[in-house]
């Protein structure tokens, strides 16, 4: 039999939409020795994730944890436990991953209706309140807080004070926002939140940090129907992150260890530190990547810092130089999707990557492939 070599690999330096970069020390973390799942120590430091959750989700939910899952996995439980079908969901849909929302909600049986926007256009607040005097009876209104397709920031507050006082759940994708951008969860009166690790808390990929209301907690506990996931069902898996402990399914220990030392990290600089961080380091590119006759495609005033999407004019082989980028240079950043497919960049500087040196690298790399 054929022996195979170790799987090692190359050194990248990561700014691109994710992942991000990882530090060393989370990396030193999920190294250590498994433990059970249900070992007494584990289940101590499974508390302190979902407490340092809250203070960056800045929210008092109890029912706050980390899914087993990617960012999709926390879509996936943001949606099923909280639809049912015939509901009515309004979602806004001005990228990939609003329109992966409405999917994933017309999948749950819903009636779904798409406030769609140009990409690169934020879903104005008022297009929501109209929605919601046509459709009064909506169960939930959706919109992504940080756009990973199009670098668009999303004003949030309006719409939580629209619903706040209805029956209308808010539901907010932040995989790419959560440390990266402010995000006041209980102050902007959001009730279903999900994010992504490898984004701004530049851990590995492979849990969902979310937040429930305890609006939310009631809507889930009087569902007349099942939770189409027996997986990602929230009234079983939440006796295993409190109450009794039940045995759901095996939580991944390892990844899990690796996110409380990436929480530690951004809990120790603070979160206003770490906001201001990304809105300085991301000013600093998109200043400078326009000296080199690119465009910015998100927004005017609704940027994300952490998430640029970058045009090229045409005499610029978007693909080619992204490529030479990557071998040559050892730098990873995006192509464009959708509409933006071809023609654009989604450059990345979230958590460690947030950094002045990586904007010189890479912006030094790229005034090179441009005159070669």
């Amino acid at each position: 039999m054929d022996t195979v070599d170790a799987a090692t690999p190359p050194t990248r330096l990561l700014l691109g939409p994710g992942p991000s970069p990882v530090h060393p020390d989370v990396l030193e973390a999920q190294a250590r020795s498994v433990v059970g799942h249900l070992d007494p120590w584990f289940l101590g430091v499974a508390d302190e994730i979902a407490s340092m959750l809250r203070q960056i989700f800045r929210t008092e939910n109890q029912l706050t944890y980390a899914v087993s899952g990617t960012g999709s996995a926390g879509m996936e439980t943001a949606v099923v436990n909280v639809v049912e079908p015939g509901d009515t969901v309004i979602v806004g849909v001005n990228g990939v991953f609003g329109g992966r929302i409405a999917d994933t909600a017309r999948r749950a049986g819903a009636d779904v209706v798409a406030l769609e926007e140009p990409w690169g256009r934020i879903v104005p607040p008022e297009r929501v309140e109209s929605a919601m005097k046509a459709h009064p009876e909506a169960k939930l209104v959706a919109l992504v807080h940080a756009e990973t397709s199009t670098g668009v920031n999303q004003p949030l507050e309006e719409v939580g004070q629209l619903l706040k006082d209805t029956d209308t759940l808010f539901l907010v994708d932040t995989v790419t926002g959560l440390a990266g951008v402010p995000l006041e969860v209980d102050a902007w009166h959001l009730d279903v939140v999900y994010s992504g690790t490898q984004k701004c808390l530049s851990v590995p990929p492979g849990l969902a940090p979310i937040t429930f209301s305890p609006k939310a907690e009631a809507v889930i506990d009087r569902r007349s129907s099942t939770v189409r996931s027996w997986y990602l069902d929230v009234s079983a898996v939440r006796n295993y992150w409190g109450g009794d402990r039940a045995y759901h399914h095996t939580a991944p220990t390892t990844a899990l260890v690796g996110l409380h030392e990436g929480l530690r990290k951004v809990v120790a600089e603070g979160l206003e530190t770490r906001w201001a961080r990304h809105a300085e380091v991301g000013q600093l590119f998109q200043e400078h990547i326009q000296d080199r006759d690119a465009t910015l495609l998100a927004q005017e005033g609704y940027r994300l810092p952490q998430l640029t999407s970058v045009g090229w004019p045409d005499h610029v082989d978007e693909g080619k130089m992204r490529r030479r980028l990557l071998e040559e240079y050892g730098i990873e950043v995006g192509g464009g999707l959708g509409t933006f497919a071809g023609t654009a960049w989604r450059v990345g500087l979230m958590g460690e990557g947030a950094t002045h040196s990586h904007v010189d690298r890479l912006l030094e790399a790229v005034d090179e492939l441009l005159e070669g």
